[in-house]
């Protein structure tokens, strides 16, 4: 008796997966996929007659080289650009000033554990603590070369002239602010409130609001932030630390409160 080859093995390499699969083994949610495809980014191999998406392996190569590019950080613009050229000394440029942009990274963590072991020795002797002490580490210059890359160099200067006027208790402030928005998002989350609630527009309202301080998006940018706040690595993590799935909430939210109130 002959023993035939299963049909997965016998078509690995030609079959396809759909976009709830791929989702599935990516992480990556399907309205991410469906936004890349929106943009050009990752366009399908087919789409089946009930709409749903389908990717192969050239597609799945090119998301795997999208998504170790977001894990670096790499906003969704240059993301393209590197995909699209498929030139290794492009990729090889663009990792290079990743690692020194990770190298950095690395070495501002250190310093922030070396706040947080200092503040701990200083309670458990009962010392005290500068302001300046307690939060050495929270400076957030280090993201300066990319905003300028995104946004201009003009909205930066402005941006770091009013942060600056702020002074230590208003830049505090402000930051407590952003951790009010991130707890209740995740308290949100884990009560199980929809983006269209009351609770969770109020929530993006504040959120809004908080941002405004620097820059008072329209309604096309600021769902591009929130979407940004999902597609980046960086700040989803920064947004799902409290509850997985804060920065989607964030970003379907702000969709149905951009239309609610703002012009685009």
């Amino acid at each position: 008796m002959t023993t035939r080859p299963s049909a997965t093995s016998a078509t690995s390499a030609t079959e396809t997966l759909d976009i709830a699969a791929v989702a599935r083994l990516t992480g990556v949610t399907s309205r991410t996929l469906r936004h890349y495809d929106a943009i050009g980014l990752l366009t399908p191999a087919h789409t089946s007659p009930d709409g749903r998406r389908h990717y192969g392996q050239a597609e799945l190569l090119r998301l795997q080289h999208i998504l170790v590019l977001r894990e670096l950080g790499t906003g969704l613009d240059t993301i393209a650009q590197i995909v699209e050229a498929d030139d290794p000394t492009i990729t090889l440029a663009h990792l290079r000033d990743h690692l020194v942009g990770l190298t950095a990274e690395r070495d501002r963590y250190a310093r922030l554990a070396s706040t947080v072991a200092r503040t701990i020795d200083s309670l458990e002797k009962g010392t005290a603590m500068t302001h300046e002490e307690i939060l050495d580490g929270f400076d957030h210059r280090h993201y300066e070369p990319e905003a300028r890359e995104r946004w201009g160099d003009d909205a930066v200067d402005r941006s770091n002239a009013q942060w600056k006027a702020l002074g230590k208790d208003g830049q505090q402030r402000h930051l407590d602010t952003h951790r009010e928005v991130v707890e209740a998002l995740g308290a949100a989350i884990r009560v199980g409130f929809r983006p269209e609630s009351e609770e969770v527009q109020a929530i993006v309202a504040q959120h809004h609001e908080w941002l405004s301080l620097f820059w008072t998006p329209t309604a096309e940018t600021y769902r591009g932030i929130t979407q940004m706040y999902v597609d980046d690595e960086r700040f989803r993590r920064n947004y799902d630390e409290v509850a997985p799935g804060a920065a989607v909430l964030l970003r379907d939210a702000a969709d149905i409160w951009a239309g609610r109130h703002l012009s685009s």
